[in-house]
């Protein structure tokens, strides 16, 4: 078992598939509690999970690495401010209001606003394979979108809730770029440690300002397994691959998967709702796998050349 999962954790290529996976679990919960349970203490509630998991696997590491972390205070804070709290309450205040279609939609804008942000920060070119893999997949998603009837696109309305889905992404692009310029020298795990820790002190003030405006925390048996679920599977284990994955195989190669995340949801809504699934479903998770294939056909055979060491 160990030997399959090293073998596996050399191949970042093969995990792409598994954070939209636990996104899609995610986006499920975070419609169902939205209800109930405030947007900001859900982001926090998941982060703290994920954090008390993560501390005693690193805190040791993150002491003797304490000097690194110290010089690299602004890269780490950007990380956390960007990636683990705005994309994610933002997120989470969307989806009490936005609807489905427009979620899936908006949020498959991520593999878009990667390269954007590669290049407007410096950090990658973008290669042609990678531009029509991910306009094939968009093209998958934009048809799940309609229901097989593109006409139907331009009822979607960009305002109010779906500003902040755009916004949300635009953050999580940020932050995947952003990954990329971790220094070496700084353990992976004790990297994501620090920004949590950081996202967290960000979210501080906006966590006090939604309970002083009465917000209540709910408590139920289901609620706080679905806080344990996100915590541990849609925030840690989904952070530790996607942050290999950008290491390893750029932040334009990974961000293609996220268009994955619309794939998942679908068919757990088939499988927990009980959802049927059309012809425009099949047509489009057909398209989303294609293009997803493009973009990293010719990374999966780089992936299976030995590497010189088995950390980003």
């Amino acid at each position: 078992m160990r030997d399959a999962l090293l073998a596996l954790w050399a191949r970042p290529v093969w995990l792409l598939w598994l954070p939209p996976a636990f996104w899609a679990g995610n986006l499920v919960l975070g419609r169902a509690l939205g209800p109930v349970f405030p947007p900001v203490s859900l982001a926090v509630g998941r982060w703290v999970v994920a954090l008390l998991v993560l501390a005693p696997f690193v805190w040791r590491q993150a002491w003797r690495e304490r000097g690194l972390l110290t010089r690299h205070w602004a890269l780490i804070a950007a990380c956390g401010a960007f990636g683990i709290a705005g994309y994610n309450a933002l997120g989470y205040l969307a989806l009490q209001t936005v609807p489905a279609a427009s979620v899936a939609f908006l949020n498959s804008t991520l593999p878009l606003m990667v390269p954007l942000a590669a290049v407007v920060l410096g950090v990658e070119r973008i290669t042609g394979r990678a531009l029509i893999g991910i306009a094939i997949s968009f093209a998958g998603v934009a048809w799940i979108v309609a229901r097989g009837d593109m006409a139907s696109l331009a009822a979607l309305r960009v305002d109010g809730g779906e500003l902040l889905v755009l916004l949300a992404v635009a953050n999580y692009a940020i932050y995947s770029v952003l990954l990329r310029r971790k220094p070496a020298a700084i353990s992976p795990l004790v990297f994501l440690a620090g920004t949590m820790a950081a996202g967290l002190v960000v979210l501080m003030p906006f966590w006090a300002a939604e309970l002083a405006r009465g917000a209540r925390i709910p408590t139920d048996l289901a609620s706080l397994g679905a806080v344990l679920y996100i915590g541990v599977f849609a925030s840690l284990f989904a952070f530790i691959l996607w942050n290999r994955c950008v290491a390893t195989l750029g932040a334009t190669v990974t961000g293609v998967s996220f268009h994955l995340v619309a794939l998942f949801t679908a068919l757990l809504a088939f499988i927990v709702l009980g959802e049927p699934v059309r012809a425009f479903h099949v047509a489009g998770m057909v398209l989303i796998l294609l293009g997803f294939f493009v973009a990293t056909r010719r990374t999966a055979g780089r992936a299976a050349m030995p590497a010189t060491s088995s950390r980003p």
